[in-house]
């Protein structure tokens, strides 16, 4: 019984930490979602190896595979992460971090329902690195491209202007411009562009003042997509 205290006691706190990171970042699937996987996988395979093993007569006897109702665990927790998996307006697939958190944290379970404490520990302490200290690393000391963003510029144009003088113009302001689409409006022309700027929010509102006092520009969306 003190057994199983404690193993599910320890599914809750890494369930949590993993909820905390994932809070933090407003992602769909949090705090609550992550400790109820983490408990309930440990739970089953307390279960899976209790009901595969059985007492007779001070010896234990494997009737079935221990770790047979705990396989399926990873399998059903896949449904879970598929559905905070979403492709965005703009082209960009969203939740695969979240997704691959959710199934970890089912992985952790099993580990810490099959009695593999340490091992547990060290991984999550990896995996807390991994998602919350090793991308602020790369962006900082990492190559060059880890260290840009991209954004999506939606600028609707006086309809007098030269739309090749202007993305001309962009082009100075931008690492590169990956993607462009014009479209004519009622009274205006529309310019869609995907560029690549340096990272970080400043930089961002920088671009979007800059772009918007180019003469002609009647409006400026700016979006960051990564």
């Amino acid at each position: 019984m003190l057994e199983a205290i404690i193993k599910l006691s320890y599914a809750a706190l890494v369930g949590l930490v993993l909820g905390i990171e994932r809070e933090a970042k407003h992602k769909p699937l949090g705090l609550k979602t992550l400790v109820v996987i983490s408990i309930a996988s440990t739970l089953l395979t307390i279960v899976s190896i209790k009901a595969a093993t059985e007492a007779h007569n001070g010896e234990f006897f494997i009737r079935s595979d221990p770790m047979r109702l705990a396989a399926q665990i990873i399998s059903g927790v896949g449904f879970l992460g598929a559905g905070v998996i979403l492709r965005r307006s703009n082209d960009m697939i969203s939740g695969l971090t979240t997704a691959a958190i959710v199934w970890a944290a089912s992985g952790f379970g099993i580990a810490i329902g099959a009695g593999y404490y340490f091992e547990v520990a060290v991984g999550l302490v990896l995996l807390v690195f991994s998602v919350m200290i090793l991308p602020y690393l790369m962006k900082k000391y990492g190559p060059t491209s880890m260290r840009e963003q991209e954004m999506r510029l939606n600028i609707y144009l006086d309809s007098e202007i030269n739309v090749h003088e202007f993305i001309s113009q962009v082009e100075k302001i931008v690492i590169e411009i990956k993607e462009s689409r014009i479209r004519d409006e009622m009274d205006s022309q529309k310019v869609s562009l995907l560029c690549t700027i340096n990272d970080g929010p400043q930089v961002l509102f920088e671009k979007y003042n800059i772009i918007r006092k180019i003469p002609g520009v009647l409006r400026t969306d700016i979006e960051s997509i990564s």
